[in-house]
């Protein structure tokens, strides 16, 4: 049976793209001599159908859930924060509202499962598809139907941000203890020893690390054996707000929206997605470079350089919308510099 998820991607515009790169030689300055920022436009220019781009439609969603695993204490702080933490949102205290606001991008809050369920919260999907995952140390994370609602909520997010005519989405997540299927997943993903993907998370010490390392390895130990696919992994080893991030990856790419990735957990639910269906990557971009030791790795298996290293691991988006206006700047330089006709000055010889 074919998965929705396997349908084919959307294909950027070749003619935008060649009138994108053709445009930048006719700027006043060298070519090449903008890197990267140059390279970004063009890219944005063929996502677009437009020569040349703009960036005035971002939309975030934050996708939040808890994890049955973090009662083996693989987290600094009480599995409670992930709750808390989705009121802060909609009351627009923390960090990726403080960034929304300032991009002037649309905020989407969704509640995939609580441990504790909320009371409804102003502007939050609550989907309460579970009370959080199950603790993938004594069984899987999640059974095959639960994992498909969280990839088609994480869908779904996509559809409204494409009905709000979104130019670029990014995703975010929130659960206290996620850093742990993210490694676990990663390592069976990768092929590689668990502790050499596993970090400090919210901030262990040494002994919680080596404790988090022992669970991480029983739990790869459980059920490699029976993650013959992606999804056998995601299943098994992930949890409700990584299988949304990761349906929400395909779904982008499907809808022909490009979407920044965040951090480690948001990156290895790209890796995912890629696995599942690989074209998906042709429309990603890596805001960040994490702090978590596992992001390295991740990011190498996708062949991706992210734009900022600022040695952030906060999750939320935050990484992600932290490098929107390296991508603002890019669009403006490409669409508002000067042609060398245009500014009478003499074109850059040939090579």
């Amino acid at each position: 049976m074919t998965e929705w998820w396997q349908d084919a991607v959307a294909q950027a515009d070749r003619l935008a793209l060649e009138q994108a790169q053709q445009r930048q030689t006719q700027l006043t300055k060298p070519q090449g001599a903008l890197g990267r920022l140059e390279q970004l436009a063009i890219r944005l220019a063929g996502w677009q159908g437009n020569a040349r781009p703009q960036l005035e439609r971002v939309w975030i969603s934050v996708f939040a859930g808890d994890h049955g695993v973090a009662v083996e204490g693989v987290s600094t702080v009480p599995q409670a924060v992930t709750g808390q933490m989705l009121r802060n949102f909609a009351n627009g205290g923390a960090a990726i509202n403080v960034m929304a606001r300032q991009l002037g991008a649309t905020l989407d809050l969704r509640d995939l499962g609580l441990a504790v369920p909320l009371d409804p919260l102003p502007g939050v999907h609550h989907l309460n598809l579970a009370p959080g995952s199950a603790n993938l140390l004594r069984e899987p994370a999640m059974t095959g139907a639960l994992c498909r609602q969280a990839l088609l909520a994480g869908r779904q997010a996509v559809l409204d941000a494409a009905g709000q005519g979104a130019q670029l989405f990014i995703a975010g997540e929130m659960g206290i203890g996620n850093t742990t299927p993210a490694c676990a997943m990663a390592s069976l993903l990768l092929d590689q020893p668990v502790a050499l993907l596993v970090g400090p998370g919210t901030g262990l010490d040494a002994e919680g690390l080596r404790h988090k390392t022992a669970v991480i390895e029983q739990a790869v130990g459980l059920h490699g054996p029976q993650c013959h696919t992606a999804l056998d992994v995601l299943e098994r080893l992930g949890g409700l707000e990584i299988a949304a991030i990761a349906g929400a990856y395909l779904a982008a790419a499907q809808q022909g929206i490009p979407m920044l990735v965040d951090g480690y957990i948001c990156s290895t639910a790209a890796l995912c997605a890629t696995r599942l269906n690989p074209a998906c990557r042709d429309w990603m971009l890596f805001g960040h470079r994490s702090a978590e030791p596992g992001h390295a790795a991740v990011l190498a298996a996708l062949q991706a350089e992210p734009l900022l290293d600022l040695g952030m691991r906060l999750g939320e988006g935050t990484g992600a919308a932290a490098s929107v206006s390296l991508l603002r700047v890019a669009c403006a330089l490409h669409s508002d510099m000067a042609t060398f006709a245009e500014a009478a000055v003499a074109a850059e010889p040939a090579a």
